[in-house]
């Protein structure tokens, strides 16, 4: 397990070095520019942390807190700063003691997300990663709007041993849910993983949808534990904050799953979901195996995003 660790890291390393090449070298050109801690010393870190995705809410708390750090602690050399600074971002980005409460309970996971974020995929790998903890899991194939999602999800429930209810193009997808919790309360099921459409062109109906997917889970399945994931393309800085936003209106959205973290600059908009939104990134995606969908952790991301590493 510390081998995967190990690897992961070094693959989270790698799948940052766009972010990091568009943050870090250029706060690593304030921090030994400058000989003194000032107002402009603290202006061009804003300033970069804003144009790394970071968002105005967060930057200003990280801000705030380095001031506040600096003034306490009595240090007048900048090169001091960027151990303080690393803390003030992983703060903004604590996940919480009960973020993965979902997978030592019996419980439902459902996962939305607009077409072209990896949703599909992200349930997939996720249905892996729970069969190899010695999970039960039934997959529903839910999104029966996009006709490969099927098809797709199909695949990924043989690679992962994992049974799989639905999956016929046009079918209502509350019809497939109910079938679903049926199949996961006759079987004994651990985790039921829902793959569900994500219209947000077409709020109403996605929202009636939504609604009747819960009301099918609470009519017919209660003592499940309920987990709503929406999945954001990494690669879409701050429009996946604003999907996050317009998902967090219509669902109980309570994590996210950020892919393709590896092919973009703007990783640091997983710092400004949390921030923002108040809502935890649970996991992280930097490439395609199953592997490369990882638990999130805030130490881990900001130590790749610096190339940090811990003594």
């Amino acid at each position: 397990m510390a081998e995967e660790k190990k690897g992961f890291f070094k693959r989270l390393v790698s799948g940052l070095t766009k972010t990091r090449e568009n943050i870090v070298s250029s706060i690593d050109s304030i921090f030994s520019g400058y000989s003194s801690i000032d107002d402009d010393f603290y202006e061009e870190i804003e300033e970069i942390l804003v144009m790394g995705d970071l968002g105005i809410n967060a930057t200003n708390n990280i801000i705030e807190d380095l001031k506040r750090q600096v003034a306490e602690k009595k240090i007048k050399d900048p090169q001091e700063c960027k151990k303080l600074l690393m803390d003030s971002i992983k703060a903004q980005m604590a996940v919480g003691e009960a973020a993965y409460e979902f997978e030592n309970r019996k419980s439902v996971v459902l996962v939305i997300g607009v077409n072209g974020v990896g949703k599909t995929t992200s349930v997939g790998k996720l249905a892996g990663k729970l069969k190899n903890q010695g999970k039960k899991v039934v997959l529903a194939a839910a999104d029966t709007f996009r006709a490969a999602a099927g098809e797709q999800l199909t695949q990924w429930a043989n690679r992962a041993g994992v049974e799989l209810i639905g999956g016929q193009a046009g079918a209502d997808p509350a019809s497939v849910v109910y079938d679903a919790i049926a199949a996961a309360k006759a079987r004994n099921a651990d985790v039921l993983l829902c793959d569900t459409a994500g219209r947000l062109h077409n709020k109403k109906n996605l929202m009636d949808e939504l609604h009747k997917i819960y009301r099918i889970i609470e009519r017919e399945y209660p003592e499940a534990y309920l987990e709503t994931l929406v999945v954001l393309d990494g690669t879409t800085g701050q429009n996946a904050l604003l999907q996050a936003r317009q998902f967090n209106e219509v669902a109980d959205v309570t994590g996210i799953i950020l892919t393709k973290l590896d092919g973009t600059a703007k990783g640091g908009i997983a710092v400004a979901i949390e921030s923002e939104l108040d809502i935890p990134v649970k996991y992280i995606g930097v490439g395609e195996s199953i592997d490369d969908l990882q638990k999130f952790n805030s130490d881990e991301f900001v130590n790749a995003l610096f190339d940090f590493k811990e003594e």
